[in-house]
């Protein structure tokens, strides 16, 4: 069993995993870290950010593959767990010989799918006129300023994929629900779990009859929107492959979401606007649910919330129809019925509104101090651009980063210098270290795999040891490009045996509660499914000669020599020779068992644990004769 480690991003995994003969993808996440390197993507022609010296954003996103590591044609089926972790998903579908299948709840395919959609969107309404390329060519980037210069495997990068291609991909997607058991080519069943991270967010139970890994990806214990996390399923695991903890295991989710708040209050009481760069899904649901308390009493009810995206009205809906995948506080408002989620009541007194982008029917709502809810986290690409040229000249006004994927400081380097408030309240309701140990010493798996960085403590903390993965026997790490043979071989495989075969089997007792028998049969093996079958009858002699067939070669199970089972007991086997004639008999210790010497006859018979020899000087007769004795003592079967 092997692990091929294809991402170097710990909360945005691609690993492959090679068990039992078929080989599969768990998620595949894109790196969109690297688009920091270029300069933002404005709506509107900025002669500030155009004169500023650096790198226009000409690829859309980055995805690094390791395609000498493994060929991606010979996956045979892709686990997603949530949908951040399946945005890499056009590129591995569309470019790779991919033609398996993918597995992924419904939430992760429709909410993945709008992800996709606004990346999609951000991208597309800004056309380049100019496609730089050359700039790949090594002798070119070690000219480059940092970082691109520094940049790893630059000729990988590619350009953002198209919605044909994105709708292509999501078409080879087959849907499932938690605890459904998918056999995969009859040699393992997978299961999704619930992870309690996100909506439709799954870990994964890969498993055959008699080894078992399960993949634990982006989970959460805290009670927020989505199904609470699925802890037992995951007991009894050989492997237990770790990925997606908390990129902040520091800041506490429920006091970031208090500073939030907070700071957004102060701003507007002031008179200032707040910008919150975000995804259109997951925080966004708990932030609008926070804020829906939070408003009468901070006395905000008259200033207006704006969600802006291509996609924030699919997102805002799906939210509310996707009930059983909620947690149960949640379910049971459905059945009321009431919405699960309050920012529909928010949208019907006309306190939060949503609009596709700033064009349009914004133009005409919008009205200050407000709170705006918009794209992309990274400040690269998307509506965010527009509003921190807008309003990043006034003190005051408040952008508040929640997202913790990508560095603030690196966000906001384009748009210094800055007069705008800058607050960094990064929520990220992933495990923590602390939590891992706690499910580690509950559910203890017997090998623990995860990524580099979980098992040392980060760079600019190197004596915060708590900020590890801490597990006895300690965790098995991996880092980016690297395969990894798991520290478990399997050792059984499961076998049926046909009924009229069993009804021919006699066993034997051979001590208390177990039994054996002897067995001649035929073993059948298709999609990795073993059954035992009868032998063919040989075939009964006719005149003339035939053609010799290759069943004729089977042995009948009449002929078979019967097993031997038990053990000789040394005095016992003495006092017979005795009975028998024989004299002048001594017996020596051996280190395997003992030696039984008939001197007058000058014959030895070594018994040891799992075997006896009758060792005499070509007296055929005398052997069959001990023969015989050894075999009173023996259960034949």
């Amino acid at each position: 069993m092997k692990l091929y480690c294809l991402s170097g991003h710990p909360t945005l995994p691609c690993n492959v995993l090679k068990f039992k003969s078929t080989t599969i993808m768990l998620d595949c996440g894109l790196d969109m870290t690297s688009t920091l390197n270029f300069l933002p993507l404005p709506l509107v022609q900025s002669p500030r950010l155009s004169n500023l010296p650096g790198w226009s954003l000409k690829d859309g996103n980055a995805f690094l593959d390791k395609t000498e590591l493994i060929d991606l044609s010979t996956v045979d089926v892709i686990l997603i767990s949530n949908y951040h972790c399946m945005m890499a998903l056009p590129y591995i579908t569309e470019h790779t010989g991919f033609t398996g299948t993918v597995y992924a709840t419904e939430p992760s395919v429709q909410i993945g799918r709008l992800l996709m959609e606004e990346l999609v969107n951000f991208i597309e309404r800004v056309p380049k006129a100019q496609s730089a390329s050359l700039w790949k060519n090594k002798d070119i980037q070690r000219l480059l300023p940092s970082p691109l210069k520094d940049a790893v495997e630059v000729s990988t990068w590619r350009r953002c994929y198209t919605m044909q291609e994105v709708n292509s991909a999501l078409s080879k997607i087959q849907l499932v629900g938690y605890s459904q058991k998918i056999e995969l080519f009859g040699a393992v069943q997978v299961t999704p779990l619930s992870s309690g991270y996100a909506l439709g967010s799954s870990n994964w139970s890969i498993q055959s009859h008699y080894e078992k890994v399960s993949y634990v990806s982006g989970s959460s214990l805290l009670t927020t929107h989505p199904q609470p996390m699925d802890q037992a399923s995951l007991k009894n695991s050989d492997v237990l492959i770790l990925t997606g903890l908390t990129q902040i295991p520091t800041a506490n989710p429920d006091s970031m979401v208090g500073e939030f708040c907070s700071n957004l209050s102060l701003t507007v009481r002031n008179g200032g606007n707040v910008l919150v760069p975000c995804y259109p899904s997951g925080v966004i649901y708990d932030l609008l649910e926070c804020l829906y308390q939070y408003i009468d009493s901070a006395g905000l009810s008259s200033i207006p919330f704006y969600f802006i995206s291509p996609v924030a009205n699919s997102s805002l809906e799906f939210s509310q129809i996707f009930a059983e995948w909620l947690c149960h506080n949640k379910q049971t408002k459905v059945y009321l019925p009431e919405p699960p989620f309050p920012h529909a009541e928010l949208i019907q007194t006309n306190k939060l509104k949503h609009y596709p982008s700033i064009h349009g029917d914004f133009s005409n709502d919008f009205r200050q101090p407000c709170v705006v809810f918009t794209g992309h986290p990274s400040l690269r690409f998307g509506d965010v651009v527009h509003f921190m040229e807008l309003w990043g000249k006034s003190s005051l006004n408040t952008v508040i980063f929640t997202e913790p994927d990508f560095s603030y400081l690196e966000a906001l380097a384009p748009y210094q210098p800055l007069a705008m408030k800058c607050i960094y309240c990064p929520i990220d309701t992933r495990l923590n270290f602390i939590q891992v140990s706690k499910l580690l010493k509950e559910v203890q798996p017997l090998h623990v795999v995860c990524p580099e960085q979980y098992t040392q403590p980060p760079p600019a903390q190197s004596h915060r040891i708590d900020l590890m993965i801490d597990c006895q026997p300690p965790a098995m790490s991996y880092r980016r490009a690297e395969v990894l043979a798991l520290p478990f071989k399997r050792r059984y495989e499961k076998i049926e045996i046909m009924p009229e075969l069993a009804d021919s089997l006699v066993p034997m007792e051979i001590k208390p509660g177990v039994s054996l028998a002897t067995v001649s049969a035929v073993l059948h093996t298709k999609d990795n499914k073993h059954i035992l079958q009868p032998p063919p009858r040989p075939a009964q002699p006719t005149g003339g000669k035939k053609r010799k067939r290759a069943s004729d070669d089977i042995p009948d199970c009449k002929v078979l020599k019967p097993l031997l089972s038990g053990s000789i007991p040394v005095e016992q086997f003495v006092q017979t020779l005795e009975k028998h004639g024989f004299s002048d008999i001594k017996v020596e210790d051996t280190a395997k068992g003992h030696i039984v010497l008939l001197q007058e006859a000058e014959t030895l018979i070594q018994i040891e644990e799992d075997s006896t020899h009758i060792i005499c000087d070509n007296d055929e007769m005398l052997r069959v004769r001990l023969r015989d004795l050894v075999l009173k003592f023996l259960q034949k079967f």
